[in-house]
C-alpha cells in the first residue's frame, strides 16, 4: 500500500487536504473520485516518513465515551446523521478522531452505510461497534443502538478504571522497590565497601554477598538489562502462542486475592456485553461469538466457545459453564432461568450489576491486603541491606 497526500475541493466549494493509502495513484483518484471530490493535486508520500505513529492508543478511552455519548445525544435529538457526524467533526479535540470523522463524513454523503464506513478504521471504532451499528441499521434502530453502545462503553470505562486503581498502586510500590534497592547497591554500599576495606577485617558472609551483589550490578548491568530484555520478549511471544497463554490466563486466575478480583472483572464484562448485545436483537449465536472475541482471557473464550457448540447442538448455553471451575453458581442459574423464561438479556444484565458491584468491593479489599504487604516488602529490602552495612560496624566498633 502507497501512501497519497491530496488536495481537493467538495461539492460546497470547500477546499479539503488529507492522506489516503492505497494500492496505486488510480486507486486513489477513484476514490475521491466516489467521493464527490474535485482532485487539483495528489502526490504520493513516503509511507515509512509519513505513516501515522502512536505511542499507546489512538484515542483514550475517556474520549471515545465522550464521542459516543455525544454521537447518541445528536441522533436521539432528531439531527441527521450526516449532520451530525459533521458536528462532532468540528468539536472534537483528538485530531485522529477528528479525520476518521470527517473521512466517514464524506463517504456516508456517497451513499457508504455507517457500519461500513466505521469499518476502516478498525484502530479507532471496535468490531462489536461496528456489529451493533450494522445490526441497528437493519433495524432501523441506529439511536437506541448508538445510546446501549455509549452505556456500554461507559461501563467497560469504569470496569477498566477500578482495575487500574487496584493494580496501580503496587506497581508503583514495586517499581519503587526495585529502584530504591538499585540506587542502594550503585551509590550507598560502594561508599562503606572501600571504608571496610580500609580497616582490612574479615566480612561477615552475608555483608560480602551484598558487596559482591553491588559489584556484579555496577561493572554487568548492561548484561542484567540485556538479559531482562530478552526474557520480557520471549514471554512476549510466548504470550501469542494460544496454548501457552491459555496456561498463563489460567494461572493469572489461581492467583490467591488477586485472582479472585480478576475473575470478577472478567465475568462483569462478559455479562456486560453479552446482556448489551441480547438486548439489541443480535441473535444469539452471533453474540456469543462476538462477546468471545471481546474477551481478552483465553479460558473464558473457550468456554464461550464451547457455549456457542452446546447451543449449536440445541443444549444450553450454561452447560460448559456449569462444567468449568471459573464460573460461579450465580451466573450458571441466572443463565439457566433466563433460558427458561425468555428473558435472558435481562439476567444477564442483572448478573453484570452484580459483579460491578463485588468488583467495587473486591477492589477496596485489594488495595488494602495489598497495600500493608508492600510497605512490609520494601522496608525488608532497604533493611536487609542496611542490615550487610550495620552487621560488620558493630564488629569494627567492639575491635575499638
Amino acid at each position: 500500500m502507497t501512501m497519497y497526500a491530496y488536495k481537493a475541493k467538495k461539492t460546497d466549494g470547500t477546499i479539503t487536504k488529507g492522506k489516503l493509502e492505497t494500492s496505486n495513484k488510480k486507486e486513489a483518484l477513484i476514490e475521491l473520485e466516489h467521493l464527490n471530490l474535485i482532485v487539483f493535486s495528489i502526490k504520493e508520500l513516503n509511507s515509512f516518513l509519513y505513516k501515522d505513529v502512536h505511542i499507546g492508543k489512538p484515542i483514550k478511552s475517556k474520549d471515545f465515551v465522550l464521542f459516543l455519548r455525544q454521537f447518541s445525544t445528536l441522533i436521539e435529538s432528531g439531527i441527521l446523521l450526516l449532520d451530525a457526524l459533521e458536528i462532532l467533526s468540528k468539536q472534537i479535540d483528538n485530531k485522529i478522531l477528528k479525520e476518521a470523522l470527517e473521512q466517514i463524513a464524506l463517504q456516508v454523503r456517497e451513499g457508504i452505510a455507517l457500519s461500513a464506513a466505521l469499518s476502516k478504521f478498525p484502530k479507532l471504532f471496535p468490531n462489536l461497534l461496528v456489529n451493533m451499528i450494522q445490526s441497528g441499521e437493519a433495524s432501523g434502530r441506529l439511536d437506541d443502538v448508538l445510546k446501549r453502545m455509549a452505556d456500554y462503553y461507559e461501563k467497560q470505562h469504569r470496569l477498566r478504571q477500578k482495575v487500574s486503581t487496584a493494580l496501580t498502586y503496587p506497581a508503583v510500590v514495586g517499581s519503587m522497590a526495585v529502584l530504591i534497592t538499585i540506587f542502594l547497591l550503585v551509590f550507598i554500599v560502594p561508599i562503606f565497601a572501600d571504608l571496610f576495606l580500609s580497616f582490612g577485617e574479615d566480612l561477615p558472609a552475608y555483608t560480602q554477598f551484598v558487596l559482591n551483589l553491588s559489584q556484579v550490578i555496577q561493572n554487568y548491568w548492561w548484561i542484567i538489562l540485556l538479559i531482562a530484555i530478552i526474557l520480557l520478549s520471549g514471554f512476549k511471544e510466548l504470550t501469542k502462542r494460544e496454548s501457552t497463554a491459555f496456561i498463563i490466563d489460567g494461572f493469572l486466575l489461581k492467583i490467591p486475592v488477586v485472582g479472585v478480583f480478576i475473575q470478577k472483572s472478567i465475568l462483569a464484562r462478559m455479562t456486560q456485553t453479552l446482556s448489551s448485545l441480547l438486548s439489541s436483537s443480535v441473535p444469539i449465536l452471533e453474540a456469543v461469538d462476538i462477546t468471545s472475541n471481546v474477551m481478552s482471557n483465553r479460558v473464558v473464550k473457550r468456554v464461550l466457545q464451547e457455549s456457542k457448540d452446546s447451543l449449536e447442538r440445541g443444549e444450553s448455553l450454561s452447560i460448559p459453564m456449569q462444567r468449568h471451575w471459573m464460573f460461579p453458581d450465580l451466573i450458571t442459574q441466572m443463565i439457566t432461568v433466563g433460558e427458561s423464561s425468555g428473558a435472558l438479556d435481562e439476567m444477564l444484565h442483572k448478573v453484570a450489576e452484580v459483579y460491578d458491584q463485588e468488583l467495587e468491593e473486591a477492589s477496596n479489599k485489594l488495595q488494602s491486603l495489598i497495600e500493608p504487604i508492600l510497605i512490609v516488602f520494601l522496608a525488608a529490602i532497604v533493611g536487609a541491606i542496611v542490615l550487610a552495612i550495620i552487621i560488620p560496624m558493630f564488629s569494627l566498633f567492639e575491635t575499638f
